[in-house]
C-alpha cells in the first residue's frame, strides 16, 4: 500500500501581527488543505531569532518540498534565514526543501512607516536566493515604493511583478481570495 504524500506544501509565513480571516493568505490556507503556517513566539512583538527557528520548525515539519507564501516583514525574514541557512550546517539541509518563494509587500526597513518593534529585521542581506522567488509589489504600498521592491527583487536575483494599486496587498487592500495572486502562485509553482 502506498501513501499519496503532497508535491509541495503551502507554508505560509505571515507577516507583523499574523494574517487575519479576511487576509489572502488565511483564505488561501483554507482552499489548499495541506498547507502549513509558520508559528513564531510574538507575532505583534517579532524576535528575528525566534521568527528563523519558527520556520525551521515548520520547515521540519513538512511532508514534502515547501513553497514559501511571505507577506510583509516575513519576505525580510526569508533573506535572513537563506543567510543563516547558507553558514550553518544546521540550517543548510532544509535549503533543499525549499522549492520557491512568493514574497508579497517586501517593506522599506529604511520608510518611515518601518514599524520600530521589527528593528531585528533591518539589514535584510541583499544576496541572490537559492530558489526561484517572486517579489510582488503594488505601486501605493505605504511600507515601500515599488523601486524599492524592485530593487530588492535584483538583488535576490527574483522576478518582479507590480500588480497596481493594492496598498499593502493585505487584508485592508480587501482582495478577498486575491485571484491575481493566486495565478502569480499558480505561474511560480
Amino acid at each position: 500500500m502506498t501513501t499519496n504524500k503532497p508535491v509541495t506544501q503551502l507554508l505560509f509565513l505571515p507577516g507583523l501581527g499574523n494574517s487575519d480571516a479576511n487576509h489572502w493568505q488565511s483564505l488561501w490556507a483554507r482552499k489548499w488543505p495541506n498547507s502549513l503556517r509558520f508559528q513564531p513566539g510574538s507575532w505583534d512583538e517579532p524576535n528575528l531569532t525566534d521568527w528563523l527557528q519558527a520556520l525551521d520548525t515548520a520547515i521540519d515539519e513538512a511532508e514534502a518540498s515547501v513553497l514559501l507564501v511571505a507577506h510583509s516583514l516575513a519576505c525580510l525574514l526569508v533573506a535572513h534565514w537563506v543567510q543563516e541557512a547558507n553558514s550553518s550546517d544546521e540550517r543548510a539541509h532544509r535549503l533543499a526543501q525549499v522549492s520557491g518563494a512568493l514574497l508579497v509587500a517586501v517593506p522599506d526597513p529604511g520608510a518611515k512607516a518601518f514599524p520600530p518593534e521589527a528593528s531585528d529585521f533591518r539589514n535584510a542581506p541583499a544576496r541572490p536566493l537559492p530558489f526561484p522567488a517572486l517579489v510582488v509589489a503594488s505601486s501605493d504600498d505605504p511600507y515601500a515604493t515599488t523601486a524599492y521592491a524592485q530593487q530588492q527583487a535584483a538583488a535576490w536575483q527574483a522576478d518582479f511583478v507590480d500588480v497596481g494599486a493594492c496598498g499593502h496587498i493585505n487584508a485592508a487592500s480587501q482582495l478577498g481570495e486575491w485571484p491575481q495572486g493566486w495565478a502569480l502562485l499558480e505561474a511560480l509553482a
